[in-house]
């Protein structure tokens, strides 16, 4: 048997919970797959977060940005 879980909707939970079952779902059936959507979200996002830390960024091309900027400004005094 499954876990029962209670909560105490505000008003903009009890909003999105109307917007959710408009269709005719229960609020069972909604919140049960609002959470795994929000799961599958955060696991994706998790996901795309490590990808992006395992990229390879490839050798530096040798410009140092900050001289190229102080260099700049030295023209502006």
């Amino acid at each position: 048997m499954a876990d029962t879980i209670t909560i105490r909707p505000d008003a903009e939970t009890s909003h999105a919970l109307d917007i959710l079952t408009h269709d005719g779902a229960s609020r069972s059936a909604a919140i049960r797959q609002a959470i795994i959507e929000a799961g599958m979200r955060a696991e994706r996002a998790a996901a795309m977060k490590r990808a992006i830390l395992h990229m390879d960024l490839g050798e530096p091309d040798g410009v140092d940005v900050a001289q190229l900027i102080a260099a700049g400004r030295e023209d502006e005094r």
